[in-house]
């Protein structure tokens, strides 16, 4: 990450520039606020750590122009100060400081302070790519318009009312419940990996046109795992990645690419299978006409138990009205 050092003081701001890079960060240096403002609008860094007391422009208004002028993209202030006063520091954060390091600082709490920024500006950043790569796989069907918005809620929504069931799963928590909403757009990625002739086929596929098409589960789960690869500790990509390769897969062993049956198939890849399914069936298509909801609850219930986990019908069916509403909301009409 690239760091701003805001500081008038010289000896204050060597021991900031060393410690920071010696973290592994590279630096800019700014000698006060005025010089820092420039600084950030040429190059823009993610995270600024800055004085408080400076001569021509101060930590306050620093941090008050940067937020006034970050736009969608999120800058994390760190705000370096001897003041240790509730009412300075509701000051420092009403200006938009986000963390504070009271002087003087060492290098383990200055480390902490900065992973806190980076876990933000990671948020920020995971979720713009997850769903731009969601949205570039949806890009070559021009049918499924807000398929993926209507996905994630739909998802989220089922693991919501499962979390509330007698006996629910322990894997299903806060964290489970955030992770599926962000990563279950990222089901039907590897059909990126799918030639347009099947992948825009107006009709049913033949036999070996499904075949291929088939293919997009493993292409899928081999790219998100790959990235996992890299990123072991991302929970995110792992839900990922097991969503792409077992969302198609039955809960009587009969689906695809594993033959997988009952709990092997990954949780979240149960959960998703219901919500793809519902939305392409009150969907229309260039090969079917949109059926009303009914049909599609009459359709799912009637799959319980072989294409579907009889614990996510059971919750589909409590929460019907709200699938109802996301689709009412994320309609093509709308």
């Amino acid at each position: 990450m690239k760091i701003l050092i805001v500081d008038d003081e010289l000896v204050s701001r060597n021991k900031m520039d060393l410690l920071v890079r010696s973290l592994g960060h590279e630096t800019l240096v700014a000698s006060d606020g005025m010089e820092g403002w420039e600084i950030w609008k040429r190059d823009r860094p993610r995270m600024v750590i800055t004085d408080w007391m400076m001569p021509r422009m101060d930590g306050i208004e620093l941090c008050g122009k940067i937020r006034e002028a970050e736009g969608s993209q999120y800058i994390y202030l760190i705000m370096v100060t001897s003041k240790e006063d509730v009412s300075d520091l509701v000051i420092g954060m009403d200006a938009g400081a986000d963390d504070f390091i009271t002087k003087p600082f060492v290098k383990e709490e200055l480390a902490v302070r900065i992973r806190a920024g980076e876990r933000i500006s990671g948020f920020e950043t995971r979720d713009i790519v997850i769903f731009s790569l969601a949205r570039l796989a949806e890009s070559r069907d021009l049918e499924t318009g807000h398929h993926l918005e209507r996905i994630r809620h739909y998802s989220k929504t089922l693991a919501i009312e499962i979390s509330r069931s007698n006996d629910p799963p322990e894997e299903i928590d806060g964290l489970f419940v955030e992770n599926i909403f962000l990563t279950s757009p990222l089901h039907d990625i590897g059909k990126i990996g799918i030639p347009d002739h099947i992948l825009l086929k107006p009709g049913r596929l033949d036999d070996r046109e499904f075949e291929v098409m088939k293919r997009h589960s493993r292409i899928g789960f081999d790219t998100l795992h790959e990235a996992l690869s890299k990123y072991p500790k991302a929970d995110y990509l792992r839900m990922s990645a097991d969503i792409a390769r077992s969302h198609h897969e039955r809960f009587d062993g009969t689906g695809y690419p594993d033959g997988l049956q009952g709990d092997a198939i990954p949780l979240a890849a149960r959960i998703v299978a219901l919500a793809d399914v519902y939305d392409a069936l009150v969907s229309k298509r260039v090969y079917k006409q949109a059926y009303k909801h009914d049909v599609a609850k009459a359709i799912i219930k009637s799959e319980k138990g072989s294409h579907f986990d009889p614990l996510v019908v059971d919750s589909f069916l409590r929460c019907e009205k709200e699938f109802i509403r996301i689709f009412d909301r994320f309609s093509e009409d709308r």
